[in-house]
């Protein structure tokens, strides 16, 4: 399988990068059009020799290119695009990927949100009767389904391994929550909504604009409510981060879709 991981800013990237177990780099970073810089890693190493772990069976087709895109579903759609359309090759998988804020309770900190929606949460119009999705607009979409079969492959390799997780939908949001009114409108909008973060929805967008699957997967750093910047686990959601990689990168990235 050949997977383009996207996330925000390369303190992700790293933890994404170094949750690999059995891959390695594959040569130097390819520049982008937009700027960024993909980083390659294959399961057979750099010209086919195997990374530890690795073996020449799998080499042929697991890879894993890595960008840190920005921050917001424009620049995450920009830089997706820019690595979709400059590819050498044809992706089977784009994953967002990232840490973000968790709905209590069902999400908590160092968790694991695996989505089974991308949502654009605040895509739309707020209007005396309520607020008003995209779709109700007759504007396009709001929501990006995964296959299901791939959250479950997921869900079950992240379990195998005892990472904590939850499959639920991820919203996109262009301003991180930072009060109980806002939470609860959000709750109330969408509800069993596991995390938010604001990439998801851009890069599903690049995605399925090259009819490539996506899926989100975000570490729970904080408590989507009101903001409290010393209660964030940035670093215990990291090495979630890490960890959700290393198992993926053993199970699910060498599989068919």
């Amino acid at each position: 399988m050949r997977v383009l991981v996207v996330t925000a800013v390369p303190a992700e990237a790293e933890a994404v990068t170094r949750g690999l177990a059995g891959f390695a780099p594959a040569g130097p970073p390819r520049r982008l059009p937009s700027g960024h810089a993909v980083s390659p890693w294959r399961r057979g190493g750099l010209y086919g020799v195997p990374a530890p772990g690795g073996s020449p069976a799998a080499s042929a087709d697991a890879a894993v290119d890595v960008v840190a895109a920005g921050v917001g579903p424009a620049a995450a759609a920009v830089g997706a695009t820019s690595a979709l359309a400059s590819a050498p090759y044809a992706y089977d998988l784009v994953v967002s990927a990232g840490i973000g804020g968790g709905f209590a309770p069902h999400a908590p900190l160092g968790a694991v949100v695996v989505s089974d929606a991308i949502v654009a949460a605040d895509l739309g119009a707020d209007t005396p009767d309520g607020y008003l999705t995209l779709d109700e607009l007759g504007f396009g979409r709001s929501t990006h389904l995964p296959p299901a079969g791939l959250t479950a492959r997921m869900a079950a390799a992240l379990r195998a391994g005892g990472q904590r997780h939850v499959v639920a939908p991820v919203l996109t949001v262009s301003t991180v929550t930072g009060t109980a009114e806002r939470t609860a409108e959000l709750a109330a909008r969408h509800p069993g909504a596991g995390a938010e973060a604001m990439e998801g929805f851009g890069v599903a967008e690049a995605a399925a604009a090259h009819g490539v699957p996506v899926v989100e997967l975000r570490a729970v750093s904080n408590t989507v409510g009101p903001r409290d910047r010393a209660a964030w686990q940035i670093g215990r959601a990291m090495d979630s981060l890490r960890y959700a990689f290393e198992l993926l990168g053993t199970t699910v990235f060498l599989e068919d879709l």
